[in-house]
């Protein structure tokens, strides 16, 4: 589907790091500034047990997960609104993903310097985040001195786009992202075309030393989450050196050292899963003896608009969709079990999509 999270933050935080171990890429890591110009992007597997068990089920010929991608975008600095660290290139990067993950340093090492040359995630946090309004706040008045040229004619579609952008610029005055402006559902999608940095949905990434994985005593850490309570925004909280070790393992030496730091799955697979459900995407599957395959769609999706996911031309041709629930196939081990319970559906156009929904659709050729 083309959705991706940009990984942004100050220089020296660990985003490059957690980069390669997202995607093994390979991006630099090096204890100073700038290290990443040029934004690195990699696609990845998003984690999801289901599909192993559909594939336990189904034994077919392959099996094929769904994805998300991630981009690297270089570290921010105080000023780059205006210029500082080649931050107007970093922030055009921004501009271009559909949701942030910001990624926060989390751990004390005199070995890694700080840009600031003090550990303070909140402080971080509000450089980072003055930067993106400060971006948005120009571009937006420049966007808004056109449109209310046009709203002066009398056009009434320009005066509704110029009450959006007051309502925005208001807020982004004020300091505050974008995104905290209260919208009706058709000011939301005016507001989208705006392509603003500060109303895109962000997961704060607290990035902790391998001695601190086993314990969560870590008073950083409790200030991102406090801080980031206040957004309703997600956390994640990882060690980025332990997964970049631990990524080039082989899937069974992964479980063991997370089975002895008590963990049962990576901080990658959190960070990958939290991305996922961020962009406000859901995973159906199809199943059978060829192909077990997962799927991405928005969460709302109907029959038909889940059906083009596939194929394009699977929308206009859609006849009605044939739908069991994974949890029913998981519970029975066959689907024929379950069909014979009375629980597959069958679902018109009309029909919303549901995660884990296991889905045959009927189509006209």
């Amino acid at each position: 589907m083309a959705l991706n999270c940009g990984i942004v933050g100050l220089p020296n935080v660990g985003k490059s790091t957690i980069f390669n171990a997202l995607t093994k890429a390979g991006a630099q890591a090096a204890n100073y500034p700038f290290c990443t110009i040029e934004p690195n992007t990699g696609v990845v597997e998003v984690p999801d047990e289901r599909l192993n068990r559909l594939a336990e089920v189904y034994k077919p010929k392959r099996t094929v997960p769904t994805m998300i991608e991630f981009v690297d975008i270089a570290g921010l600095v105080k000023g780059a609104s205006q210029g500082e660290g080649l931050g107007n290139q970093f922030l055009s990067h921004i501009r271009e993903v559909d949701a942030i993950c910001h990624v926060v340093r989390a751990f004390q090492d005199e070995n890694i310097t700080h840009v600031h040359g003090k550990v303070d995630p909140i402080e971080d946090i509000t450089v980072i985040n003055y930067e993106l309004i400060l971006a948005d706040l120009d571009s937006l008045e420049k966007q808004q001195q056109r449109v209310a040229k046009t709203a002066k004619t009398g056009n009434k579609e320009a005066a509704e786009i110029l009450s959006v952008m007051d309502k925005i610029l208001d807020a982004l005055k004020k300091g505050n992202r974008a995104s905290t402006v209260e919208l009706g559902e058709e000011e939301k999608k005016i507001a989208k075309k705006f392509n603003l940095i500060t109303i895109k949905p962000v997961l704060y990434v607290a990035n902790i030393l391998d001695s601190d994985v086993k314990t969560s005593e870590n008073p950083l850490v409790k200030t991102i989450i406090d801080f980031a309570s206040k957004e309703n925004a997600p956390v994640v909280v990882l060690c980025g050196r332990f997964e970049e070790e631990i990524s080039g393992l082989e899937k069974e030496d992964q479980l063991a050292f997370l089975e002895e730091i008590g963990e049962k799955e990576s901080g990658l697979s959190r960070m990958i899963r939290a991305s996922y459900k961020l962009l406000g995407l859901l995973t159906f599957f199809t199943a059978g003896v060829e192909e077990v395959r997962a799927w991405t769609t928005h969460q709302g999706s109907t029959g038909p608009v889940a059906a083009s996911v596939i194929h394009s031309d699977f929308e206009k041709g859609y006849i009605r969709a044939e739908v069991m629930r994974y949890e029913d196939i998981d519970r029975t081990g066959d689907a024929t079990k379950v069909k014979d319970e009375g629980k597959l559906r069958v679902e018109g156009k009309e029909y919303i999509v549901q995660d884990g929904d296991v889905i045959y659709f009927r189509v006209n050729a």
